[in-house]
C-alpha cells in the first residue's frame, strides 16, 4: 500500500490522498523525445502512473491498466500531457502538474474531443518530484468539463476551477455503484476522415523536431484525426526522433524485427501449419504477435502467401488460437484496411461457426501499408501500420 495515512507536516492539505512515487519511476524515461519539454512531460506522467495505478488496482479496480498500452505512451507524451487508465468499463485520464498553484484543472483538448480518447473522468494530480509524492486534488466528469469548463483556443485546453472538482476520489466509485445510469460523458462529434496524401504531408511537416508544439500548428480537426490513428501518431513520433522506417515487414523478415516492433509484441518465427480449411500449408518464415481477447490467447501471423503466383507481392494474415487444436469461436472477424482505414474487396474473414483459423490473402505494391483489426477487439489494441 503506497498511500500515506497522513501527509507529511510540510504539506498544505494533510486530509487529501498522497501517494508515494516509486524510486524506479523517478528517473528520466528511456525512450527518446524530440524536446526537453516533451521529455519532462513524459517523466511527470510516468511518475504519476507508477504511483497511482498500483493504488487503484489495490483499492478499487484490480484489472485497471494503461490505455492503450505502456509501450505506446511515448507517442502520446511526445505531444500531449495526460495518461488514460481503463478498467471494468470505466476510463479516467490522469492530468499531472508540478505547479504549486493548484487552482484549476487544465485538460488538453485531445482528451476531451477525440472520440476514442475521451474518458468518463479526469483526475487532477499535483506531482512533487523532489519529495517523491503525488497529491490527488480531485476529479470531474467529461460532461461537466465540456459544459462548465472554459475552453482556451490559444492552447487548446479545457479548464475547470478547483472548487468545482470533487476532491474525494472515493465518491467516484460510490456514484458508479448508486447511480449506474448516470452518463458521465457528453456527446462528441466524430472527426472527419483524412486522406492518405494529406496525412503524409502533415507527418512530413510536423515531423520536424524543431517545431516545439506541433499540436497547435494545424486546425484541431486535422490534428485530432492524425493523432487518433495510432499508426500515424507512431509514425509522427518516430519521424520527430529521426528514426528510420520501423514497420517494414520484408525488412523484419530479412534483418529481424525492429526494437519498436518487438516492444509492441512482434517477433519473427518459423511457422508450421497442419492445414488451412483442407488445404495443406507449407512452412514459412513470418512475423507473429500474441493477442489477448476476452481472456484467451491468440496469435496473429503474417507471412508470404503459400498460394501466391507472385510471392514477392502476396501476403497472408492469419489468426489462430495459441493452444493447438482449439478453435476460434463463431462471430470473430479478421479485417484488413488500407493505411487511411478504407475497406477493399475481400479484406476480411468472418467465422460463422467455430473454425481453426481466419485468414486474408492480399496482393500489395512495394511500400504499401495495411492496418489490421480483429473483432472482438484485443486488449491494448491500437492501430498499427505494417508496411510491405
Amino acid at each position: 500500500m503506497t498511500s500515506f495515512d497522513s501527509a507529511p507536516s510540510t504539506l498544505a492539505n494533510p486530509d487529501r490522498l498522497y501517494l508515494e512515487i516509486p524510486e524506479i519511476a523517478q528517473t528520466l524515461p528511456q525512450r527518446p523525445f524530440s524536446t526537453p519539454g516533451a521529455c519532462w512531460r513524459a517523466c511527470l506522467n510516468q511518475m504519476t502512473v507508477e504511483a497511482f495505478l498500483p493504488w487503484l488496482q489495490e483499492e478499487h479496480e484490480p484489472r485497471a491498466r494503461v490505455w492503450t498500452s505502456a509501450t505506446t505512451l511515448p507517442s502520446v507524451w511526445e505531444f500531449v500531457n495526460g495518461t488514460a487508465i481503463s478498467g471494468d468499463g470505466v476510463r479516467m485520464v490522469l492530468i499531472p502538474s508540478e505547479a504549486i498553484d493548484t487552482e484549476e484543472l487544465r485538460v488538453p483538448q485531445e482528451w476531451v474531443d477525440i472520440p476514442t480518447w475521451t474518458a468518463d473522468y479526469y483526475v487532477s494530480i499535483q506531482v512533487n518530484p523532489d519529495q517523491g509524492w503525488i497529491q490527488i486534488l480531485g476529479y470531474t466528469t467529461h460532461q461537466r468539463l465540456k459544459t462548465r469548463g472554459f475552453y482556451d483556443a490559444g492552447d487548446r485546453t479545457y479548464s475547470l476551477n478547483a472548487d468545482e472538482l470533487i476532491h474525494d476520489l472515493n465518491v467516484l466509485w460510490l456514484a458508479r455503484d448508486y447511480c449506474p445510469t448516470e452518463l458521465p460523458r457528453a456527446e462528441v462529434i466524430s472527426l472527419p476522415a483524412m486522406p492518405l496524401t494529406q496525412a503524409t504531408n502533415l507527418i512530413g511537416r510536423l515531423g520536424d523536431g524543431a517545431i516545439a508544439l506541433p499540436r497547435l500548428e494545424v486546425p484541431f480537426q486535422l490534428w485530432g484525426a492524425l493523432l487518433e490513428h495510432g499508426g500515424w501518431r507512431q509514425r509522427l513520433y518516430e519521424q520527430r526522433q529521426g528514426l528510420p522506417e520501423q514497420w517494414s515487414v520484408p525488412r523484419w523478415l530479412q534483418a529481424g524485427v525492429s526494437n519498436l516492433g518487438q516492444q509492441l509484441g512482434w517477433g519473427r518465427s518459423e511457422l508450421q501449419f497442419a492445414s488451412v480449411r483442407g488445404m495443406r500449408s507449407a512452412p514459412a518464415t513470418g512475423i507473429i504477435r500474441r493477442l489477448e481477447i476476452a481472456g484467451t490467447s491468440y496469435e496473429l501471423q503474417v507471412f508470404p502467401s503459400p498460394e501466391a503466383s507472385h510471392p514477392n507481392g502476396s501476403w497472408r494474415f492469419e489468426l489462430r488460437r495459441l493452444t493447438a487444436n482449439d478453435l476460434i469461436p463463431a462471430g470473430f472477424t479478421l479485417r484488413l484496411l488500407t493505411e487511411d482505414l478504407q475497406p477493399f474487396e475481400n479484406n476480411e474473414d468472418r467465422a460463422t461457426e467455430a473454425v481453426e483459423c481466419l485468414y486474408v490473402d492480399v496482393m500489395l505494391e512495394p511500400g504499401e501499408g495495411l492496418v489490421w483489426k480483429v473483432d472482438p477487439t484485443p486488449e491494448n489494441y491500437d492501430r498499427e501500420i505494417l508496411r510491405f
